[in-house]
């Protein structure tokens, strides 16, 4: 197996992402962290494709089944002879390894203890086929999946960004390297090549912790918070929005999967020039599973879906459904901080009702109100 680094240069990285990529031995455990819109899926992908040509099996991992599907888009357009990687679910690739039958706790979620000891029993057990494991949004996973994956890899990269940590199950940076093991290797990719200015900025509002991100040069058109008077209302206004931008991708994040599927009837009979999309994870396959997030048009997706995607406008349709919420609660801040990164030109803050949700008070400046 090779274990020197083996530079796999691609026009589409920055300076800086070469260079982190090229820093990481293609042995050992690694994490690099950084904000919204540094790179880090891209750089995930760059990475799983550099360890496949060590001729080892090698995962890219995410808990989200979403960003799953835009992981294997990235690396289908990474052509790289001899290099095979897969991008798969963290779940996926537990049921492959331990079978249906691993053990659950009662929550229904995997028994890491468990799970741990099966890993530390096998090891040695077919040296060849253990895989290098690369993991995307790796904040989204409990230390306790850290432990056993150092026994159950030949080498595990976690790339991760504990400001958007938006699952119960989740690890701060410092308890993904206690887990690893203390020769963990650590990196750091900055910048924001995703989000205007205007929008980072807003970002920034509802950051908590971490270092302080680089606000982006480019500007564009200040976000909008807007009151709609019902779904109805909503709806016009996104079928106008996909008519006046052809071309966009149109993301529209809700936290209500009935008013993803009332806004998706809606939009259906509006005639839109393409057809929108919907995901649901409780779907087991089929138009609601699989879903083209390269192609213009609307596409509905609840927030705990979100996290590594990015459309050209982003709609957060129902803000009110925060209303009771502590307005200071860090889950709070941390979801709207993830929304508010996925939107690359515009972004459309909407909410219903007749009193402005709490969290959303404060923000002159920062946004136009309507």
């Amino acid at each position: 197996m090779t274990t020197a680094n083996t530079p796999v240069l691609h026009p589409d990285l920055t300076p800086a992402q070469r260079d982190c990529l090229d820093a990481l031995p293609l042995t050992g455990n690694h994490l690099v962290s950084g904000p919204p819109g540094s790179g880090k899926s891209l750089l995930a992908a760059h990475r799983a494709v550099h360890l496949a040509l060590t001729g080892r099996p090698t995962l890219l991992l995410s808990r989200s089944n979403l960003l799953r599907q835009l992981l294997g888009d990235t690396l289908r357009g990474l052509t790289v002879p001899g290099a095979a990687v897969e991008a798969a679910t963290v779940h996926g690739w537990l049921l492959r390894r331990f079978g249906h039958g691993a053990p659950r706790t009662q929550d229904g979620w995997f028994d890491w203890a468990a799970l741990t000891g099966q890993a530390a029993a096998s090891l040695g057990d077919n040296e060849a086929a253990t895989p290098h494991l690369v993991v995307d949004e790796g904040q989204d996973l409990s230390p306790g999946f850290y432990r056993m994956a150092r026994l159950a890899a030949a080498s595990v990269t976690v790339f991760a960004d504990e400001c958007q940590r938006l699952t119960e199950t989740n690890s701060t940076l410092t308890e993904i390297t206690d887990a690893l093991g203390r020769s963990t290797g650590r990196g750091e990719i900055s910048g924001n090549h995703r989000n205007t200015r205007e929008i980072a900025s807003l970002a920034e509002h509802f950051r908590t912790g971490g270092r302080r991100p680089d606000i982006p040069f480019r500007s564009g058109a200040l976000p909008v918070v807007r009151h709609y008077t019902g779904l109805k209302d909503l709806a016009e206004d996104i079928a106008n929005m996909a008519a006046r931008q052809p071309r966009h991708r149109i993301g529209v994040i809700v936290n209500s999967l009935r008013t993803a599927a009332d806004l998706m009837s809606r939009l259906e009979r509006a005639g839109l020039a393409q057809e929108p999309q919907l995901y649901s994870s409780a779907a087991s396959s089929g138009r609601y599973r699989d879903l083209d997030l390269a192609r213009p048009g609307v596409v509905l997706v609840h927030r705990a879906s979100a996290k590594g995607l990015d459309f050209d406008t982003v709609v957060i349709a129902d803000a009110e459904s925060d209303s009771g919420t502590d307005p200071t609660s860090a889950t709070l801040c941390m979801a709207y901080y993830v929304m508010i990164t996925r939107a690359r030109e515009r972004l459309v803050v909407g909410w219903q009702g007749g009193r402005l949700p709490r969290h959303l008070e404060g923000l002159h400046g920062w946004v136009q109100s309507r």
